[in-house]
């Protein structure tokens, strides 16, 4: 069984519904989420857009190949109306599901790279993780989340939801 953690994001329709129903469906693939964070609010990064994005760190367990997981993910995200990118950059959406962490492994493949490999740079994500993973050590960057945001250039602002 491996840790897997898992950012789920949109801006597009009832935000907190789509990420509600991606962990039920989650769920039924991985098993029950261990933990979940706060939601968070923030401005779409890398491009503009109308609507603010809610994200959310969840965290699984299960026995699925780094392969599979993404292909359990990416097909969710379909399931719950995400459309193919119209071109190479960032677009709203109604879900997202980035896998950020998978136990300490480090995975550099054409389709996945494990950690993520902007969740450095994104205070939208680090953020979430303080939440339960604080003290996560990322096994590329050596260094732990709380640190990783100390460090981080992004000035964005980020709101917990309550």
């Amino acid at each position: 069984m491996a840790t897997q953690l898992l950012l789920l994001g949109g801006n597009q329709g009832d935000v907190i519904k789509n990420l509600q129903q991606a962990i039920e469906v989650l769920s039924l693939h991985l098993g029950k989420a261990i933990q979940t964070s706060a939601y968070y609010e923030s401005a779409p990064w890398g491009f503009a857009a109308s609507q603010n994005f809610i994200n959310q760190v969840v965290e699984f367990e299960s026995s699925f190949t780094p392969d599979q997981l993404l292909g359990i993910t990416q097909q969710i995200e379909i399931q719950l109306g995400r459309k193919q990118k119209t071109g190479t950059h960032y677009e709203s959406r109604p879900i997202d599901i980035d896998i950020l962490f998978i136990d300490d492994c480090i995975i550099n493949t054409p389709h996945l790279i494990i950690p993520h490999p902007r969740l450095h740079q994104r205070r939208f994500t680090l953020l979430p993780l303080l939440d339960h993973w604080q003290d996560l050590w990322h096994p590329k960057l050596g260094k732990t989340i709380r640190e990783l945001l100390s460090i981080c250039e992004d000035d964005g602002i980020v709101n917990r939801l309550d």
